[in-house]
């Protein structure tokens, strides 16, 4: 039978600022039990009273703060250089048997030119091709047979590199996740490498981006 504290937990879960923020003790209790009393009563289908809720609220057991974590603490010291790279074109088409092929033209013309940018993801239905713009021309070119789902120009690339040992860290994406959300900044596309972490985002974002990615690391 479900009670008021797994209603509790199960909207802290759910909303890790909240969550982090009353690990913090920088929350007032008796306002957020409020707050939560009609979700709550309605989760629980049956009137809740405020302080069942604050009470709840104090016993809840978050669970340590990844940020105190000393295993995180050295991962963030840790963090390599910051790269941005600029003039970039995203395009998404959809999966088909000729895409891989068409694909390899564009492959050997970025072996001939090392300081061009780029990245290939394929998924289960669709591929992304994210390239210096320089290129865009020959790409359109080289897949004018394919679908094109998308195609956005105007995008700025920043990479983070990672320590050696952050795939053993919960949580560390989490924090970057966070101060760009934070900040307002909206991600266009995210990909990764073993030791590469690197967001894609519209020109206008990329300074206040890049800003808020430093005051992760420092």
């Amino acid at each position: 039978m479900k009670t008021v504290s797994n209603c509790v937990e199960d909207i802290l879960i759910t909303q890790p600022y909240l969550e982090e923020a009353l690990s913090r003790n920088i929350i007032n209790y008796s306002a957020l039990a409020v707050e939560l009393t009609e979700p709550i009563s309605k989760m629980l289908k049956k009137d809740v009273k405020p302080g069942a809720i604050m009470m709840a609220l104090r016993r809840y057991n978050p669970p340590p703060t990844l940020g105190n974590s000393i295993k995180m603490k050295r991962v963030i010291q840790n963090l390599g250089d910051i790269t941005v790279r600029s003039n970039l074109t995203d395009f998404t088409v959809k999966n088909s048997e000729t895409l891989i092929n068409n694909h390899s033209k564009i492959l050997e013309r970025i072996n001939k030119e090392d300081k061009l940018f780029y990245t290939f993801t394929r998924g289960i239905h669709e591929s992304t091709l994210i390239i210096s713009s320089s290129l865009n021309e020959f790409v359109h070119d080289n897949l004018k047979n394919e679908t094109f789902l998308a195609v956005q120009n105007g995008l700025s690339a920043i990479t983070i590199n990672l320590p050696q040992d952050n795939s053993k860290i919960a949580g560390l994406y989490y924090h970057f996740f966070k101060r760009l959300a934070w900040e307002g900044i909206v991600l266009y596309e995210v990909l990764s490498t073993t030791n590469e972490f690197t967001i894609l985002v519209e020109d206008e974002y990329v300074d206040k981006a890049f800003t808020a990615i430093k005051r992760v690391k420092a």
